[in-house]
């Protein structure tokens, strides 16, 4: 009969305070990342929800605005901070005394593209990656795809936080009107 491996890390947890990172681009922040973040908030002591400078992805909202927008919709969660990841994610985790990272996925893909940056996280230096399912009623929401359809005149209301919405509007150069922006109302006239 075969042995089973000894455990690869023998602690005690229930002694210890456990920081979990949320990272996330946040551009902008939806529902889907609330859901995650207050979970999250749950299993663990401290979450530092960081949010990415990402060179390879152009940004509608500028770091600033995420960070403030992430703010004003977590405040009501306790133990939890909302602060800027300056380079990479292991360094930002060593930094803010965090060995966990929190990644929603809403489906095999996510998994697909998460995993590899797990390992190396875990490669690195030890940062473990657990990995939470999205709720089955937000996992369509993306925030690519919420801009996608504030782009286009849609209302995106119901799928970020509230001041979210009037902050992307505002961010495509149009104003909300009657769930459509302006310059995007013009475009479809």
């Amino acid at each position: 009969m075969p042995t089973r491996p000894a455990p690869v890390v023998n602690v005690d947890y229930r002694e210890r305070v456990t920081t979990a990172v949320c990272p996330g681009s946040f551009d902008p922040i939806t529902l889907g990342h609330l859901d995650i973040i207050a979970r999250a908030s749950r299993l663990f002591d401290e979450v530092v929800v960081g949010v990415a400078q990402n060179s390879t992805k152009a940004a509608l909202l500028d770091a600033q605005q995420r960070v403030d927008l992430a703010r004003d919709a977590l405040a009501h969660l306790d133990g939890v901070r909302v602060e800027v990841v300056p380079g990479l994610l292991v360094d930002f985790c060593s930094a803010v005394g965090a060995e966990v990272v929190v990644k929603g996925l809403r489906g095999g893909a996510d998994f697909d593209a998460e995993l590899p940056m797990a390992l190396m996280n875990r490669h690195l230096v030890g940062v473990e990656t657990v990995f939470m399912t999205g709720d089955p009623a937000l996992v369509h929401v993306a925030s690519s795809l919420v801009k996608d359809v504030a782009r286009f005149g849609g209302s995106i209301a119901d799928l970020v936080p509230d001041g979210v919405a009037s902050a992307v509007h505002e961010a495509l150069g149009g104003t909300v009107a009657r769930g459509r922006t302006s310059a995007s109302k013009e475009q479809h006239e």
